[in-house]
């Protein structure tokens, strides 16, 4: 859990605006999520590197974007809204499907998914046949935060809820059936706890706890990005 409390987000202020410099930095929070297990090796991923590669891959080369709009002009873009406004007017008929405004918007949708996961970790759900497997926390975070904007392909990648039924995948192709595998890789909750805290043994509700406290910036940073959408009608709903 260290991990994650030595690198919170930052309270909002009274307006709602979030400042694009420490939100950027703040957004490779989550990357010990999928970067360190309980090896030595920081390549390793405490997720499974193959589970999450999409959503690492994405969010990583979304910052990446925002941060070279971003670089151009600190102090014209020192809010998220400041981007997206400016992108509005530079791009017309071809925003919001441009520029950082579209990074933004798949970036956002990475971070709902990792705050739904760790919520549901902290809220206790759990698949009460199988308690200390983390594939429902996963499988509801995809439901809500990423399903609708993916394709089938891309949602049997995470098709998780109903379990492991090889038979069923006979015709299926066979990368399918390897993600499938690969998602069932999924550490033990008591695992993962242990990877956020630098592999020292924690009790699980002393880490359930710091993940509450984190949530507390983090939700309402990704809940005002989603309401910056919202009020510039910004969001795409196609499918990747």
């Amino acid at each position: 859990m260290a991990l994650l409390m030595e690198h919170q987000f930052r309270q909002l202020p009274a307006d709602r605006q979030v400042e694009t410099r420490p939100f950027l930095e703040a957004c490779v929070t989550p990357s010990p999520i999928f970067r360190h297990h309980l090896c030595e090796s920081s390549s390793s991923d405490c997720l499974g590197s193959t589970i999450f590669a999409p959503v690492k891959a994405d969010m990583s080369a979304n910052i990446a974007k925002i941060k070279v709009v971003y670089d151009t002009n600190p102090g014209r873009f020192k809010t998220l809204q400041q981007i997206l406004e400016a992108e509005k007017e530079m791009h017309g008929d071809q925003w919001p499907k441009v520029g950082a405004t579209l990074a933004l918007m798949w970036l956002k949708r990475g971070l709902r998914f990792i705050q739904i996961f760790l919520q549901s970790l902290a809220n206790g759900e759990k698949d009460e046949s199988n308690p200390n497997l983390i594939r429902v926390n996963i499988s509801k975070a995809y439901e809500v935060a990423l399903k609708r904007y993916h394709g089938w392909f891309v949602q049997q990648f995470f098709k998780v809820s109903s379990g492991f039924h090889r038979h069923s995948l006979d015709t299926a192709p066979m990368f399918v059936f390897a993600l499938q595998v690969a998602l069932l890789s999924a550490p033990y909750k008591a695992d993962f706890l242990r990877a956020l805290s630098k592999g020292r043994e924690v009790k699980e509700e002393d880490c359930l706890e710091k993940i509450r406290k984190f949530l507390i910036n983090f939700t309402a940073t990704v809940d005002a990005t989603y309401e910056i959408y919202g009020k510039m009608n910004a969001d795409l709903d196609y499918r990747a």
